[in-house]
């Protein structure tokens, strides 16, 4: 019996010590540090080809995801800058080779809803190339002759893109940015068209002060989009002084390179010159036999946040409507679940991106370095006004204790919580009974989380940077708690001791 007794003691200890390392191994600590990360700009989708059917003249799509009104929040769409292979076509008063008019009925209702529109090519006009076709080339039929621009008409780039700008005001779109070119390093035999880093340059470089920045002020200039986010692109326009006066955005495709690779790097030098970083298309899984299952979302979930902890600026995903992407077809061999122009759950789980950070700054925090691709459980957290929004993936089949450690107090908030394909965007309360700087948050197995936590500013009204702590004499902020250099009007003094009190000095 004495055996026994002690057999069973080593039995009961065993099962405590196990269930120690299970809790630990649920639990996940984030500390949120003051340093301040990239701006999303947004999250938006394409228009073109298929996507559409056809292009963007039925409006359903973009109806159903855009704008702040909308359940998504998408802010951003791609259109294609097509070389039209069936020759001369008049629009209107227009006479234009060109097969620009497409997309017009949705990118008004995307600008009409404050939204971002920006156009890339496949291909310039087929003249223009080595092989007289905007087709790629790669196949028998197109005698495996390599399409690229010649340079005898690098001059005549731009003064083409002109031509695509002033078609879409004279629709009524005035168009934000343009790219480059769609995959510059794909040999493909649909359109398409092949650029080495050192041909971009030479044609950014001699020739992109060409884009009519003074006519259609505002539009921006997008680097070419590699399949694979390939940085020596994008590193060798930043790396000359006078194409990198001419790029705004740095932009390429995920394809076959996780987010945390390639972009990652691509960012790096992108960040340190000012530039957005923009992931312009992917399709994650591609699931095209089937609709995706819940693992299949949440590896999507996973993809975007990647993509924002790698630095990116805006996420713009392939097809808008597609059984695999964010609005059904009606297809009946991919029904039940894929009702025409209803939203999928691909597109719920887009929103808590779109719908929530649009606008944010990412705040770096201690899980920054240590995200692995494809992790079990990752985070991201972002500051946008008097919010601290937390993005909370859990991929595991075990829930998870989020450990939230802040430089700063919260005072209230909300979750926003998708856990499977049937279970989409539940709401509910975050209990906070007083200010507090750090917080446990449940994480649910195999769900997608957002919580807003609302901040307690105090007396101030403002967030002061952690960075500024510690601070020997007095420092001021504006309103909007930017560091001002010396104090003037209505502002926020910062004291030695850490204290803060409003003041007004006069002009």
């Amino acid at each position: 019996m004495i055996f026994m007794k002690i057999f069973m003691k080593r039995i009961v200890f065993t099962v405590c010590l196990l269930a120690s390392v299970t809790l630990a191994q649920a639990a996940y600590t984030v500390t949120v540090s003051g340093v301040r990360s990239q701006k999303i700009t947004g999250f938006g989708a394409a228009a073109c080809d298929g996507a559409m059917c056809p292009f963007g003249t039925d409006t359903e799509p973009v109806k159903l995801l855009y704008g702040a009104e909308s359940k998504i929040g998408l802010n951003i769409m791609r259109m294609e800058i097509s070389p039209n292979f069936e020759g001369d076509v008049k629009y209107g008063s227009w006479d234009t080779p060109y097969d620009w008019q497409g997309s017009v009925p949705s990118a008004k209702i995307v600008k009409q809803r404050g939204g971002i529109v920006f156009g890339t090519p496949w291909s310039p006009p087929g003249d223009y190339k080595t092989n007289n076709t905007a087709q790629g080339g790669n196949s028998e039929s197109q005698g495996y002759k390599r399409g690229e621009l010649r340079e005898d008409c690098y001059s005549k780039f731009f003064p083409w893109m002109n031509s695509f700008l002033k078609y879409m005001k004279s629709q009524g779109v005035v168009m934000d940015a343009v790219s480059v070119q769609n995959e510059p390093d794909w040999w493909v035999d649909y359109s398409g068209c092949l650029y080495t880093p050192e041909q971009q340059l030479k044609l950014v470089k001699n020739y992109a002060n060409k884009l009519d920045r003074k006519t259609y002020s505002g539009v921006r200039l997008i680097s070419a989009e590699p399949l694979g986010f390939d940085p020596s692109y994008s590193n060798m326009l930043l790396n000359d002084e006078t194409a990198r006066n001419q790029v705004d955005i740095i932009a390429g495709h995920i394809y076959g390179h996780p987010p945390l690779g390639n972009l990652k790097s691509a960012a790096k030098l992108a960040s340190q010159y000012g530039k957005e970083v923009w992931m312009t298309e992917h399709s994650v899984s591609d699931n095209i036999k089937s609709l995706p299952d819940w693992s299949e979302q949440l590896l999507f979930a996973q993809e975007v946040n990647e993509c924002m902890l790698a630095g990116c600026t805006g996420y713009i995903y392939w097809y808008m409507r597609a059984h695999w992407a964010f609005v059904g077809t009606g297809e009946s061999q991919y029904n039940p679940g894929n009702t025409k122009n209803t939203l999928l759950p691909r597109a719920f789980v887009m929103s808590h991106f779109s719908k929530y950070l649009t606008g944010s700054t990412r705040m770096e925090t201690s899980a920054d370095a240590n995200v692995t691709t494809n992790a079990e459980f990752e985070t991201s957290v972002y500051i946008k006004g008097d919010s601290l929004l937390v993005i909370a993936i859990n991929a595991s089949d075990d829930d998870v204790k989020l450990s939230l450690k802040l430089p700063f107090s919260v005072k209230s908030g909300k979750y926003i919580r998708s856990t499977s394909n049937e279970s989409l965007c539940v709401e509910g309360e975050v209990k906070i009974s007083k200010p507090v700087n750090s917080k446990i948050l449940p994480v649910p197995a195999k769900s997608v989380n957002t919580f807003v936590l609302m901040i307690d500013n105090g007396e101030t009204g403002v967030i002061i940077p952690e960075a500024d702590d510690n601070v020997l004499e007095s420092k001021y902020y504006d309103l909007s708690g930017r560091l001002i250099s010396k104090p003037s009007g209505l502002c926020i003094e910062k004291r030695p001791d850490g204290t803060y009190r409003k003041i007004y000095v006069a002009e």
